[in-house]
């Protein structure tokens, strides 16, 4: 009996907020997509998300609103519960009323990665930067996990903190990311003295050349940098990291 192929997960996670997980996100999303791979968001910052308002798309039901569904024996299939942002891009998105972010039971979370495994390539997990019961549970199931770190010296510091929390857990199937274009006129440290820091690799190095003086324009009219035509000229070699982040995404666990 041939063996059912499941898509891999990946959750961008970082030791504090303001460092770009949501539009690392995105722009994974967007490399993904021109692939010929379909992904989906799962937008877990149950109290600030912001994938549905990046991606300009009302979405009628949401993370939510799956659960309620789930713990009521309502649930039908998970396509009723993604919004389409393009043929190969779907999201679900966090609750419209922060007051329900508290009443997820994190217990829900690896039934409904599983579930998504089965219909996408790639699930993408953004998240905040709390140690709640959720994002631990959500960390712990996924098949990668992606740190996402500026040079800024307290940013740093809470990651090094948070390493060392892993550690102890003997949780070591993440990656870091360095990422430059968030602030690029604040140059504190480079990758090798952050690597020194942390006692860590830095896997992935996004440049300055990435910062994007009018990103706001981009959200506000709901556009993905990296599914813009001349995206992977204008900022090819980033645009070939973020690509390799997929790579060994896509790649890990498989035997060689």
């Amino acid at each position: 009996m041939a063996k059912i192929k499941k898509g891999k997960s990946l959750c961008i996670f970082s030791a504090k907020g303001g460092v770009g997980k949501t539009i690392t996100t995105l722009n994974l999303a967007g490399v993904i997509a021109a692939m010929d791979k379909k992904v989906l968001i799962i937008d877990l910052d149950l109290i600030g998300g912001g994938i549905a308002v990046a991606l300009n798309r009302a979405s009628e039901k949401n993370i939510f609103t799956l659960y309620e569904d789930l713990k009521q024996n309502r649930y039908d299939e998970l396509n009723s519960y993604v919004t389409v942002y393009n043929e190969r891009i779907h999201f679900i998105a966090s609750p419209k009323d922060p007051r329900q972010a508290t009443k997820i039971d994190a217990r829900y979370i690896e039934s409904i990665i599983d579930n998504a495994s089965f219909l996408y390539d790639v699930i993408l997990i953004d998240t905040n930067h709390f140690l709640s019961d959720l994002n631990l549970l959500t960390l712990d199931t996924v098949d990668s996990i992606l740190f996402v770190a500026t040079n800024d010296p307290l940013d740093i510091k809470n990651l090094k903190s948070l390493l060392s929390i892993f550690k102890d857990l003997e949780i070591n199937k993440f990656k870091i990311m360095l990422n430059n274009s968030r602030d690029p006129f604040k140059q504190f440290f480079n990758a090798v003295d952050i690597a020194n820091i942390l006692k860590a690799n830095i896997d992935y190095v996004i440049s300055e050349n990435m910062f994007v003086k009018n990103i706001d324009t981009y959200v506000m009219n709901g556009q993905i940098l990296t599914t813009i035509s001349n995206m992977p000229t204008a900022f090819a070699k980033d645009y070939a990291t973020l690509t390799t982040v997929i790579t060994d995404v896509l790649e890990s666990g498989v035997k060689q």
